[in-house]
This record gives structure tokens, C-alpha cells and sequence, in this order.
């Protein structure tokens, strides 16, 4: 009975043995999800910051777009208005011409 005795205490041990190292698992796993979870969380925290960048950019830029778009609107309009007075201020010209050319053929300038 005493070798069996024995062999229960050589099982009892390893059975203690295997107990003690499934809790050194645990406890080392519970270590790397502690961890884990504070990297998630920091990660998080660090998404939702640039998230909040994100949007401020991306609303500013779309407030540039605007004014930009409303400046390239300014500036055809301007350049349509000042080609309109280019053309005009030729037309004037040309006109002045040919009344002056005209005034010049008549006979009362000619014999002054």
C-alpha cells in the first residue's frame, strides 16, 4: 500500500505542479491583455484626435475650394468685362478714325 500511496503523492505533486503553471500562464496572459488593452486604448484616443484633425482640415479646405472657386468666377468675369471694354475702346477708335479721316476730305477744312 505504500507503493501506492507513493504513487498517488508522485501524481498529487505533478497535478500541483501543472496547477501552479497553468496560473503563471494566466497570469502572464493577463499581463499581455492589460497591455493590449492599453495600446487599444491609447490607439483609440489617438484616432479619435486625428479624426478631429481630420475634419477641421478637411473643412477648411473645403472653405478654400470655395473661395477659390468664387475667385476664378471674379476673375472671368473681369476679364470678360475688360475685353468687352477693349473691344469697345477700338471700336471707339475706329470710329474717331473715320470721322477724323472723313472731317479732313471736307472742303471747308481744306481751305482753311
Amino acid at each position: 500500500m505504500t507503493q501506492q500511496g507513493a504513487a498517488l503523492q508522485g501524481y498529487n505533486n505533478e497535478l500541483v505542479k501543472c496547477i501552479e503553471d497553468l496560473c503563471m500562464q494566466k497570469e502572464e496572459l493577463n499581463k499581455q491583455i492589460q497591455q493590449a488593452e492599453e495600446e487599444k486604448n491609447k490607439l483609440q484616443h489617438q484616432i479619435q484626435v486625428l479624426s478631429e484633425k481630420l475634419e477641421c482640415v478637411c473643412e477648411n479646405l473645403a472653405q478654400k475650394v470655395a473661395s477659390r472657386n468664387e475667385l476664378d468666377k471674379i476673375l472671368a468675369e473681369t476679364e470678360a468685362a475688360y475685353m468687352k471694354i477693349l473691344d469697345s475702346s477700338r471700336t471707339l477708335l475706329n470710329v474717331l478714325k473715320k470721322e477724323v479721316g472723313s472731317l479732313k476730305s471736307t472742303p471747308e477744312l481744306k481751305s482753311h
